[in-house]
């Protein structure tokens, strides 16, 4: 039997630690099910509304945690005992927005840990319309609790990649390979551009050079003249063209925004994927001048969840070098340690009560 209990970690404050609370299983309707969370990542956007001040749309307290892999236990006779990954972006299905094929960005959608409790809990309740199931053949691969990471550090930046009309032999700069840029430089590779990394962190570049990436640059003390003088001669070397550079901002910093601004050339296309709440200070017109283009990106559409999953089944993709896992109780100390930067790769917290 399961228990009838939820355990979670709520945020009662802004800028608070995170507090134990326990609660009864909720009633469900047919739409939807309960999930026994197997892992739940932790993500940038976790410590924008934890520390930076970003405002939850539901009010405190409420439980975070938007990057989640479990089995299902309650609901539906049929998905008893499913292993699915919860989309971090749950779209209704029914709205203009997603008629038109643009669901990650439904009004109406709901988002764990900012529209309800997220996953930093034993269990949680979530519509079970646009799940993702896993298959066995993945689970005999990883473990569920490593795959909570498909459910944003990977999804996402594949979402931009398709959006930026990335082609074969395309040069891709993917600024920050940290949680989410590295998988977003990975998935370039898979796709076949020619891809550079930029960063300011030895270790997270020699982690992705040795997973596959082209080329890597680390831009710390460089100014943005020199950045792309380098760049300019890595794309000569890698044979890649001088035009139509896909840039992918991942940082979240506004120094990482700032460059990939100024590093768009002709027929550019630049994407950003990090957040920040800090603005930048560039010159608008350069998109006319150099006819480019940029675009944004929101979580991703439940819809292209099996295409990450079909690389990870093929070996195409491998996660565990890029993630480590923390149990659940220390949730607090890992926040800090990842508002501190001292971790290299994605941490997953695995509920240990």
């Amino acid at each position: 039997m399961e228990p009838n209990i939820i355990k979670s970690w709520k945020m009662t404050d802004l800028k608070s630690q995170f507090k134990l609370s326990e609660s009864d299983f909720p009633e469900i309707n047919e739409d939807e099910v309960i999930v026994k969370i197997a892992g739940c990542g932790v993500c940038h956007t976790d410590l924008s509304f934890w520390h930076y001040g970003v405002q939850t749309k539901h009010s405190l307290p409420l439980t975070l945690g938007h990057e989640i892999s479990g089995t299902i236990v309650a609901g539906p006779g049929h998905l008893i005992n499913k292993k699915v990954i919860i989309p971090a972006v749950l779209p209704c299905g029914r709205c203009e927005l997603c008629k038109n094929d643009r669901g990650n960005i439904c009004q109406n959608q709901l988002m764990p840990g900012n529209d309800f409790d997220g996953g930093f809990a034993s269990h949680i309740k979530v519509p079970h319309r646009s799940l993702c199931h896993v298959p066995e053949s993945v689970l005999d691969k990883y473990k569920l609790a490593e795959l909570a990471v498909v459910a944003d550090a990977i999804t996402t930046p594949y979402q931009v990649l398709k959006k930026s009309e990335l082609q074969i032999g395309d040069f891709a700069i993917v600024i920050g390979v940290g949680g989410v840029g590295i998988y977003g430089s990975l998935l370039a590779k898979i796709l076949g551009a020619r891809v550079l990394a930029l960063d300011i962190s030895d270790e997270k570049l020699d982690l992705a050079k040795k997973h596959g990436v082209d080329a890597i640059l680390n831009v710390k003390g460089l100014d943005v003249r020199e950045v792309k003088q380098k760049v300019r001669e890595i794309a000569k070397e890698l044979g890649a063209s001088k035009y139509g550079w896909k840039i992918f901002e991942m940082s979240g910093t506004i120094q990482g925004q700032e460059l990939g601004f100024n590093l768009i050339t002709y027929a550019s296309t630049m994407s950003i994927v990090g957040f920040t709440m800090d603005k930048t200070q560039v010159r608008l017109s350069n998109l006319m001048a150099f006819d480019a283009k940029l675009i944004g990106t929101w979580g991703c559409k439940p819809e292209l969840y099996g295409d990450v999953l079909e690389f990870i089944d093929q070996g195409k993709l491998k996660i565990e070098p890029f993630i480590e896992t923390f149990p659940m109780s220390k949730i607090n100390e890992v926040f800090m340690n990842t508002l501190d930067h001292k971790y290299t790769r994605r941490s997953v917290l695995v509920p240990d009560f």
